[in-house]
């Protein structure tokens, strides 16, 4: 039996009226939002990519692509929660483009190794919000800052030794 279906469109690319949204959500919780001119896609469950303007030319619905490009984060909270590498990327743009991020918060050593062990660190610093998390002011992760505590997202992949 033969399926006439139309292949099920994973991904969507971000009209600029979305990417405008976007940005607005970046700049709000970090201060800054990227000023390259990047393509966005988004997957039914909120996930955003961020890939070369290029690949717009590429006819998705033809694909049966469920991610591509970098991994930037995903809609949770009406905010957006960076992953690791949509992170170091918003952070090496911003440096770029000789702009500083907000909602920073800088680990000691300790509480870095904590946090790289995928433990919650107690850190009473203000209100609910997504935060950046830095190292000797490095940037290299987000978190969630709820009721006094960084609850911990970082995916077991880059979690483990720490080397300081």
């Amino acid at each position: 039996k033969m399926r006439n279906d139309k292949p099920d469109k994973r991904l969507n690319f971000l009209n600029s009226k979305e990417i405008k949204k976007l940005k607005l959500v970046l700049i709000k919780q970090f201060g800054y939002a990227f000023s390259k001119d990047y393509a966005y896609l988004e997957n039914k469950k909120g996930k955003i990519y961020v890939v070369n303007k290029s690949i717009s030319s590429i006819d998705l619905d033809k694909l049966r692509i469920d991610r591509f490009g970098i991994y930037l984060g995903e809609r949770t909270f009406g905010e957006i929660r960076l992953s690791t590498e949509g992170t170091q990327l918003l952070s090496m743009n911003a440096k770029l483009d000789g702009a500083e991020l907000t909602n920073v918060i800088d680990l000691n050593r300790g509480e870095l190794k904590l946090y790289f062990h995928g433990l919650d660190l107690e850190k009473d610093s203000g209100e609910n919000r997504f935060i950046l998390i830095s190292y000797q002011n490095e940037i290299f992760s987000c978190a969630r800052l709820k009721d006094g505590k960084i609850l911990n997202y970082l995916a077991k992949i880059h979690r483990g030794t720490v080397i300081v």
